[in-house]
């Protein structure tokens, strides 16, 4: 679709490309950081259903999707937006409810299973799990994956290690990523990407997906990006697509750039407690607008610039705070 030296497309081309029903994803950032949620957003809007989702440490990403109904099995360490609700609350009701097939894993057996994926290895033998309730108790019974092709049909399994046969390994299995969809702060044309601070698992993500989609704060030339190749973090070669789209990942926080908007998250938090209160939240701020763009226009000017970050901060904070510290 694209040449090697200019993969740059709109947000709704990209997910329409690369984000298909019943696909295996994943999505980078963490919890409240660097989340792609304006991607999330378009996938609900385009309608993609049935995702096998590789939640990793999940916040509103897929516990939008859940809430939307969009996902069939969902395999996951931690789904939460800390400070605002412990455990995601669409999550919470379809993991009671019974409406979602689900999958535990610790969040170092998750890590290792993406940095695997990343490697194309098969499966990788750990220690953690074992002896721990996630090693007792299975989501998804083998019956139940064998109807899913695109999950392994074991939660794992334990074997002697064959250099200590006294020793016992618990074999996790790899997932095999259609799609992963990160947020970078800075990225080029041809897929090069810069994530300032934790680039969490996205690195491995990018590796791991057959295709990998990445939304951006700001888009610069292949020229700017490789005059220091030393700061630059996951490699054009990976990436599919790239869209430039600036608070791409509000509300969450992106380091350098903005903030997570708490009001909004609380908003979201109150809509998360019924079915009801939910779909009208996603009316309002997913369906209710043709894309990003009317989405900022929605929120206001005024609102993106409250959350704008403070150079030597790292986040926002108010004038009356930087005056004070900086009168000490």
């Amino acid at each position: 679709m694209y040449s090697s030296n200019n993969k740059v497309c709109s947000l709704s081309e990209a997910v329409s490309t690369y984000v298909h029903s019943s696909d295996h994803m994943a999505f980078g950032g963490f919890t409240t950081g660097r989340k792609p949620l304006a991607a999330v957003c378009e996938i609900l809007r385009q309608g993609q259903t049935d995702l096998i989702g590789e939640g990793g440490p999940a916040g509103s990403d897929w516990d939008m999707l859940i809430g939307a109904g969009r996902v069939k099995a969902y395999i996951n360490c931690y789904t939460a937006n800390p400070r605002f609700s412990n455990v995601s609350r669409r999550f919470r009701a379809a993991i009671q409810e019974g409406s979602i097939l689900f999958e535990d894993y610790s969040q170092d057996a998750q890590m290792t299973m993406f940095h695997a994926a990343a490697m194309g290895l098969p499966y990788v033998p750990v220690r953690m799990m074992l002896g721990s309730g996630m090693e007792k108790e299975w989501g998804l019974c083998e019956e139940e994956r064998k109807k899913i092709d695109k999950l392994p049909n074991q939660k794992f399994l334990i074997q002697q290690n064959p250099f200590i046969p006294e020793e016992k390994l618990l074999l996790l299995p790899v997932p095999r990523l259609d799609t992963a969809i990160i947020h970078a702060q800075i990225a080029s044309p041809d897929g090069t990407c810069r994530l300032l601070s934790d680039p969490f698992q996205d690195v491995d993500l990018a590796f791991a997906a057959k295709n990998t989609i990445v939304t951006c704060e700001e888009l610069v030339s292949n020229e700017w990006i490789r005059r220091e190749p030393e700061k630059n973090t996951i490699p054009g070669i990976t990436v599919s697509a790239v869209v430039h789209l600036p608070y791409g990942g509000h509300p969450s926080q992106v380091y350098g750039y903005y903030d997570y908007d708490k009001e909004f998250y609380l908003e979201y938090d109150r809509a998360g407690k019924s079915d009801e209160a939910f779909q009208q939240f996603l009316k309002e701020w997913v369906y209710g607008v043709k894309n990003h763009a009317e989405y900022l226009e929605k929120l206001g000017v005024n609102r993106l610039l409250r959350l704008k970050n403070v150079p030597g901060y790292g986040f926002h904070v108010s004038d009356e705070t930087i005056a004070e510290e900086e009168s000490k």
